[in-house]
């Protein structure tokens, strides 16, 4: 895949075989650390991420020396690598390759964020998004304060963490989901 300098990505990947990828919350804090130290050095943006059980989003762009393929190889080797260590597997961890949706249009792009933030409610592990530790949703509602948020993608839409959070908390599952379906999962893929 190449990346274009200045647009967003949706990556996503699940665990070998449906399977779980994170064990404990120290395996979904040592994945956030992997993308805080990494996303400087290739020139990554993260826009959004949520960390499941079994399966990861990330909403990521590049600036113009930046490569999103290197910051995704490094990050989740070294994932990988700590987890075989520490747990005593061998082999993969995740399910081939991440999947990638260019966000080609400005119209859907928080629309894909909000999907990304809102994918432990609609998987039935929380009733609000901000009950997830594992998503920078808190980040972008005001009630944390980490690096890894676009800040500038926020302010663009809404003036105030509060009419994120509306946003997001207002969402009624709709036709907004089948138009979303181009910047998401793939139909087959979707199976939780």
């Amino acid at each position: 895949m190449i990346y274009q300098s200045g647009h967003y990505y949706h990556i996503f990947n699940r665990g070998a075989h449906t399977l779980e990828i994170f064990y404990e919350p120290k395996n979904y804090e040592y994945l956030v650390t992997i993308f805080e130290r990494y996303k400087d050095i290739y020139g990554v943006t993260i826009a959004a991420y949520c960390l499941m059980p079994n399966h990861y989003h990330l909403i990521l762009s590049q600036n113009e020396s930046g490569s999103i393929g290197r910051f995704l190889r490094t990050s989740f080797n070294m994932y990988v690598q700590g987890m075989n260590k520490v747990y005593r597997r061998h082999g993969t961890l995740f399910q081939g390759q991440c999947k990638v949706k260019h966000i080609d249009s400005d119209e859907y792009l928080v629309q894909v964020v909000r999907y990304v933030h809102r994918n432990p409610v609609e998987a039935g592990y929380v009733d609000d998004p901000i009950q997830w530790e594992y998503s920078n949703y808190a980040d972008w509602i005001g009630k944390r304060s980490g690096g890894l948020m676009d800040e500038q993608l926020q302010s663009a839409y809404f003036s105030k963490p509060e009419e994120y959070r509306k946003f997001v908390v207002e969402y009624r599952n709709s036709d907004t989901v089948n138009q979303l379906m181009n910047y998401t999962f793939d139909k087959a893929y979707e199976k939780r």
